[in-house]
């Protein structure tokens, strides 16, 4: 390995130990008490030297964010691929977010519920290239084939994407922050919460 590679790959991994650290800061102590300064003491370096990396918190989120959604896109892309029944594809789709969230619940709770404007406005969130909205339109297109297919009703489609994507994060939310309460298997809930909303909007 050369000179080069080495540089290349020491920025990989330190930016790497960056986004960790400041993920797990972001969901340990939320938006408003993160500081570049205070990540630089978790990781043991000099503020000016994250700078190099990331220009300031809001940066570092984007970049956070960023990876979650872009796993997003990838599962979706690999479901529409691999299944040919687009109902099924809908219903893993539904159930790996609540997996993904279950088994990654620093990396949910940044995504989701650190900062609501991390995009910026509406308009600047349709407008703008991001993993986030692409996530959004594939799954926009999974339920669209549904509809065609004859799975599910016809109605606005904005409007069923929206109800289907988000209903789940009440039941994930309740659990990881209500961990005290007996509740039934994980599995069994993700599994009933999304059959029964499908079987909701089934023609």
């Amino acid at each position: 390995m050369g000179i080069k590679e080495k540089r290349d790959r020491y920025k990989e991994e330190f930016r790497r130990e960056i986004l960790n650290s400041a993920r797990d800061l972001f969901s340990d102590v939320g938006y408003e008490k993160f500081s570049m300064r205070r990540l630089a003491e978790k990781i043991d370096y000099s503020p000016t030297t994250i700078y190099h990396y990331f220009k300031n918190k809001d940066d570092l989120l984007f970049a956070i964010c960023e990876e979650v959604a872009e796993q997003f896109v990838a599962r979706l892309r690999y479901l529409r691929s691999v299944q040919s029944k687009p109902y099924e594809a809908l219903r893993q789709a539904m159930l790996y977010l609540v997996e993904f969230a279950f088994d990654n619940p620093n990396q949910y709770k940044v995504f989701f519920l650190t900062r609501p404007n991390v995009y910026g406005t509406q308009e600047e969130f349709m407008k703008r290239e991001s993993m986030a909205r692409n996530s959004y339109f594939e799954f926009r297109e999974i339920v669209q084939a549904c509809i065609k297919a004859g799975k599910l009703r016809r109605m606005d489609i904005d409007v069923l994407t929206q109800v289907l994507a988000t209903a789940p994060h009440g039941l994930i939310t309740m659990t990881l922050y209500q961990s005290s309460f007996p509740w039934a298997d994980q599995k069994v809930l993700a599994t009933t919460l999304v059959d029964g909303l499908l079987r909701g909007f089934r023609k």
